[in-house]
Parts: C-alpha cells; sequence; structure tokens
C-alpha cells in the first residue's frame, strides 16, 4: 500500500559532521565553556519563569506571546551549541557564539511559531503526555535530563578516546549522538509548550 510522504517535525535540530578536530581540545572544553555554563544558568532561569507566563498566556488566549516564544527558542539554541560544543557531542571545536539569535555555526536549532495553540493540551502534555518520551529519555541521557549521564554520555566518552587515538570521530557515533540530543530537544519543545504536535520516536529528523 502506498504511503504519503512523512511531514517534517516543526522542531528542526541539525549538526555538521567535523572532519578535522582536534585529538586534545575535548579534554579542556569543560574550562573553555565555563563562560558558557554561567549564563546559561540565569538563561534556563528565565526560560523556567517565561514558560510559567507563557502557560496561563496559553490557557486563556490560546496564543504564546511571540517575544516570550523567541526568547525561549534563543535558550535551546544557545543551549544545543553548547552542547554540541561540549560534553553533549564534542563534534566541533569551533567556539560557540555568546548569541541567541541563529549565527552561522555547525550546530543549529530552529522551532516554527505557533499561530495557536491547545488551550487543553497545555494542562496536560508536560507531564502526563510526555511520559513514554520522559522514560526513554531517561535510559538515553539519565536521570539528570540533558546531558547529564546516560547512554549519551557513555557514547561521548568513546568518542573523546577515538579523538585522542585515531584523531577522527567516529560518523555512525556522532549520528547516534546526534539523534539523541534531537529527540530530547523535541521533547523539551514539546513540553515548555512551544507546539502541541507530539513529538516523533525517531533519532532522524
Amino acid at each position: 500500500m502506498a504511503t504519503g510522504p512523512v511531514s517534517a517535525y516543526p522542531v528542526s535540530v541539525e549538526g555538521e559532521f567535523g572532519e578535522s578536530l582536534s585529538r586534545w581540545r575535548w579534554l579542556f572544553k569543560w574550562l573553555l565553556a565555563i563562560p558558557h555554563f554561567i549564563v546559561l544558568f540565569f538563561l534556563w532561569i528565565a526560560f523556567l519563569i517565561i514558560t510559567i507566563i507563557a502557560f496561563f498566556a496559553i490557557l486563556f488566549t490560546g496564543r504564546y506571546p511571540r517575544g516570550m516564544f523567541d526568547f525561549n527558542v534563543g535558550v535551546m539554541r544557545w543551549t544545543w551549541r553548547v552542547g554540541f560544543y561540549s560534553y553533549s557531542a564534542l563534534a566541533t571545536d569551533q567556539y560557540p557564539p555568546f548569541s541567541l539569535q541563529p549565527r552561522d555555526y555547525p550546530a543549529t536549532l530552529e522551532v516554527e511559531y505557533p499561530e495557536n495553540l491547545s488551550r487543553g493540551l497545555v494542562l496536560i502534555k508536560w507531564w502526563l503526555l510526555a511520559i513514554p518520551h520522559y522514560l526513554i529519555l531517561a535510559f538515553f541521557q539519565g536521570g539528570g535530563g540533558y546531558r547529564f549521564g546516560g547512554l549519551q554520555v557513555i557514547l561521548v566518552i568513546f568518542a573523546g578516546v577515538a579523538l585522542l587515538f585515531t584523531g577522527r570521530y567516529p560518523r555512525d557515533l556522532f549520528d547516534l549522538v546526534l539523534g539523541i540530543s534531537r529527540w530530547s530537544l523535541r521533547v523539551l519543545a514539546y513540553t515548555a509548550l512551544m507546539r502541541d504536535e507530539y513529538p516523533p520516536f525517531r533519532l532522524s529528523p
């Protein structure tokens, strides 16, 4: 039976495969990324506050205020760049920009702005409907959420060891690490009330 084309999910998370990476720089990226970690700590506090405000805006108006939406997408974008550079992927040596806006960088994230959102779904999607994804991501990333533990950390450590001894990042390993991050950030966008479309259970775009 013929099937139609699969529509693209409105959260796009991509990363460019780096052909040439330093063998040793990944050992010190935790230090180099400290300024970003400090800024992101405060940005995520703002992200949480804005998400709570957006919850009530959606509940009463069916719309996510555009300025708030763009800010939260920017926080996710910044986080993904830093993760791609550091220990969510170790996939580039290009230092991330200090910016919420799109930039010429090998890691990109975009979330399409929804003109309208369901007032009913906003009550349940961030906790009840997302439970199956939470269970899978607990295996992928451990109990601490994005970037903290689980299969992804093990894979990134393997990638770092491969870089150290061979100077190359295994392509299959890169695709798997990117896929896990893509899955995680789609679920984040859904549970942060940015989209009503249920995230797909897949690693691919």
